[in-house]
């Protein structure tokens, strides 16, 4: 998926002086206007770099921290098919932050980078897995809203500016679509399945609904990086466009399911030809966002004391690599 003979960002000689910096953007804006992939050898404005690099390791970051909510039901989920289902739906969102944490590494930073980043603080991840699973029903709400929310914003990825993000998304896109159809799978069975069971499904929509639908971000109006994004076409449609499309395309999910959106305000507008919706709780989600959700430090404490009671396998692997990789020294 990505070449292995990359210059490091720092070893790339820097533009002499404006006219020359101004001829390379000219000439890297004409790419992107013209749709082509942005490679990493490529020249690329500073700023370019950064966003990207924001945005994939925060990706990343969502990926592995978005298996512990799941992991937490792994030893209690109702029978042996669902357990070896979720487990390879977990393993799958282990391999989601590999590939991005590849793609970010492209840029000329490294993994040990975006793990402190992510442990200092300094990077953030999805709201959403600052919320916890209470029951089994949840992890049908996750797989159902969160990875269908996830979709919804993945799939323009794939047309993405900078090839390797593009590339890695294209198998993150197919594995997504299968963990949204486990989620409602097992919503569907619990709607139809005892009341005791469809009150499960019900408490566990009306808790992740407004959840899955900060997802996407702040507003348009309310999101700093998004209008840069689209013009350098790392985003090709805006926070509230795909938030839109979610709720016209969930609601109906939810009304052949007999489960209620919980939101008084939700109704068809026939004039937009699209669902008019409530008000977001936007307090609620920039508190989450700075870390005060309910289970936000357990999640981060949970993701650091893996990275170092790992540190003997990560030690090991490099000492193996080392012998039988050896770097040959150039006369």
């Amino acid at each position: 998926m990505y070449t292995t003979q990359l210059q490091k960002h720092d070893d790339k000689p820097a533009p002499t002086g404006s006219a020359e910096t101004a001829e390379l953007t000219e000439a890297f804006e004409a790419r992107i206007a013209a749709d082509e992939f942005i490679e990493p050898n490529d020249w690329m404005p500073e700023a370019y770099r950064r966003t990207l690099i924001r945005q994939i390791s925060q990706h990343a970051h969502s990926e592995v921290v978005g298996m512990l909510p799941e992991g937490n039901w792994l030893t209690r989920a109702p029978s042996l098919r669902r357990k070896a289902v979720l487990l390879a739906k977990i393993q799958d969102e282990g391999g989601h932050g590999l590939y991005l944490y590849s793609a970010a590494e492209t840029l000329g930073i490294s993994r040990e980078e975006m793990v402190e980043a992510l442990h200092t603080g300094r990077s953030k991840y999805s709201t959403i897995f600052n919320y916890p699973t209470q029951n089994w029903a949840d992890i049908g709400a996750i797989g159902w809203l969160v990875d269908g929310a996830a979709i919804m914003n993945q799939v323009p990825l794939q047309r993405t500016s900078y090839g390797p993000y593009a590339r890695a998304m294209v198998r993150v896109c197919k594995e997504e679509s299968f963990h949204q159809r486990q989620g409602y799978e097992i919503m569907m069975a619990m709607a139809n399945g005892t009341p005791e069971q469809k009150e499960m499904a019900q408490d566990s929509l009306n808790r992740w609904w407004w959840p899955s639908l900060m997802m996407f971000g702040p507003t348009d109006d309310n999101s700093p990086n998004t209008a840069q994004s689209m013009r350098w076409r790392i985003k090709r449609e805006t926070n509230d466009e795909i938030r839109q499309r979610f709720v016209d395309v969930t609601v109906p999910q939810a009304e052949a399911l007999d489960l209620k959106i919980p939101d008084s305000a939700l109704k068809w507008n026939k004039d937009r030809e699209h669902y008019d919706f409530g008000e977001i709780n936007w307090s609620e989600f920039w508190s989450v966002v700075k870390g005060e959700g309910p289970v936000a430090k357990e999640r981060i404490s949970a993701r650091t004391n893996a990275w170092e009671n790992g540190a003997w396998v990560r030690e090991a692997a490099a000492a193996h690599a080392a012998r039988h990789n050896p770097v040959k020294k150039v006369a």
